[in-house]
C-alpha cells in the first residue's frame, strides 16, 4: 500500500465521524439540562467523564492499542482539562441558567475562536476579509442574543454564565489547536480516554471547592437525569467525543469544529419541543446571524485549500513530523492564506 493510500482518511468513517458530532452532540444539550435537574454539574461530569475514559481505555487496550508514554498522558492531560474540564463544564454549569438552545449558539462560536487564536500564536495565519467579516458578524450574533438590556445588567440571559460559557468556548479552542499540533498516540480513542480521565480529576475537584458532594443525594436523582447521565456517557463522550479526536487527526481543526453550526440548530428546536424553552425572534435572529458568520469562515478556508490533513508520512490519528501541525506541510508564515 502506497503511503498517500494510507494517509488518506476513509470517508465513510468520517462520514459517520461527523454525524456524530453534527447530531448526537446536538442533543446532549437537552440531556445535560435533564441530568442536572438532580446530579450537580460537575459532579455529572466528573462521573461521566471517569466512566466513559475507563470503558475506552480498557477497550483499547483490549485491541492491542500500546500503553501511552509520559509525554502523551501529559498532552491528553493538558487538553483534556482545556476542552472537557473547562469547555465542557462551562455548557453543564451554565445550563442551570440559561436555556440549552441558547447555551449551543454561545457555544457556536468556538470555530471563531479557533480563526482568532490561530491567528494570534506565534507565526500564525492571517484571516482573509471574508474571514473577518464573519468575525464581525459573529460577535454582532453574540450582542443581538445577548441583548443590551443585557449589556447593562437589564437583561433575561445571565451575564455571568454567557461569560463563562464564552471563557469555555475559548478554552475548548486553545484545547483543539493544541490538540492538532501535539503529540498523542496512534490511537484516537487512547488519547479520548486520557483526555476524559484528566477531565474527570480536574472537575472532581471542582466539585469538592464548590462542595457539591454536599447537595447529592443518590434517593433523589431521578430516572429522568439518571437515563440522561447514561445517554451522555455513550452517545455524548464515548461515541461523539471520540468522534470529534478522530476527525482532528483527518480534517483540519476548522472543518471539525463545524459541528458548532449544526449543533445549535438541533438544541434550539429540541429544547423548544421538550424542555417548554422559549423561542423568541431575536433567538432566531441572532441563531441566523451568528451561523452566517460560522459559514463564511468555514467556507473561505474550503476554498483556500486548507485542508488539513496531515503529511503522508502519518496515517489517521498519527503526527506527521514531531513538533509540526497535523496539516499539508505548509509553511507556517504569516503569508498564509486564510485560516
Amino acid at each position: 500500500m502506497t503511503p498517500a493510500a494510507i494517509s488518506k482518511p476513509n470517508r465513510t468513517r468520517v462520514i459517520l465521524a461527523f454525524a456524530a458530532v453534527y447530531l448526537l452532540w446536538g442533543s446532549t444539550y437537552l440531556f445535560i439540562k435533564y441530568a442536572i435537574e438532580t446530579i450537580p454539574p460537575f459532579l455529572l461530569g466528573a462521573s461521566r467523564f471517569f466512566v466513559a475514559g475507563v470503558l475506552l481505555y480498557v477497550a483499547a487496550r483490549w485491541c492491542g492499542a500500546p500503553k501511552p508514554t509520559r509525554d502523551e498522558w501529559r498532552a491528553a492531560a493538558i487538553t483534556g482539562v482545556l476542552m472537557l474540564a473547562f469547555g465542557n463544564g462551562a455548557v453543564m454549569w451554565a445550563e442551570k441558567s440559561v436555556p440549552s438552545g441558547v447555551v449551543a449558539l454561545i457555544v457556536s462560536s468556538v470555530p471563531i475562536w479557533i480563526v482568532v487564536l490561530d491567528w494570534l500564536r506565534p507565526n500564525g495565519r492571517r484571516p482573509r476579509r471574508p474571514v473577518l467579516l464573519g468575525l464581525v458578524l459573529g460577535f454582532a450574533g453574540m450582542v443581538i442574543l445577548v441583548g443590551p438590556r443585557a449589556i447593562v445588567g437589564q437583561g433575561h440571559i445571565d451575564e455571568v454564565a454567557t461569560g463563562i460559557l464564552l471563557a469555555g468556548s475559548v478554552a475548548w479552542a486553545v484545547g483543539t489547536l493544541v490538540t492538532r499540533v501535539g503529540k498523542r498516540p496512534g490511537s484516537p480513542i487512547v488519547f479520548a480516554a486520557l483526555q476524559m480521565l484528566a477531565a474527570a480529576v480536574a472537575m472532581l475537584i471542582v466539585a469538592f471547592i464548590t462542595r457539591e458532594p454536599a447537595s447529592l443525594s443518590l434517593s433523589n436523582v431521578s430516572m429522568r437525569s439518571f437515563l440522561s447521565w447514561g445517554y451522555l456517557v455513550i452517545a455524548g463522550s464515548i461515541i461523539g467525543y471520540t468522534a470529534y479526536v478522530y476527525l482532528l487527526g483527518v480534517v483540519s481543526a476548522t472543518k471539525a469544529a463545524t459541528y458548532a453550526y449544526v449543533n445549535p440548530i438541533i438544541a434550539v428546536v429540541l429544547g423548544w419541543a421538550f424542555a417548554n424553552e422559549p423561542l423568541s425572534g431575536r433567538t432566531l435572529v441572532a441563531a441566523a446571524v451568528i451561523l452566517a458568520s460560522v459559514a463564511i469562515i468555514t467556507a473561505t478556508q474550503t476554498a483556500t485549500g486548507h485542508t488539513g490533513e496531515h503529511p503522508a508520512a502519518g496515517k489517521p490519528g498519527e503526527p506527521g513530523k514531531a513538533g509540526e501541525p497535523w496539516e499539508s506541510g505548509e509553511p507556517r508564515g504569516r503569508e498564509r492564506p486564510a485560516a
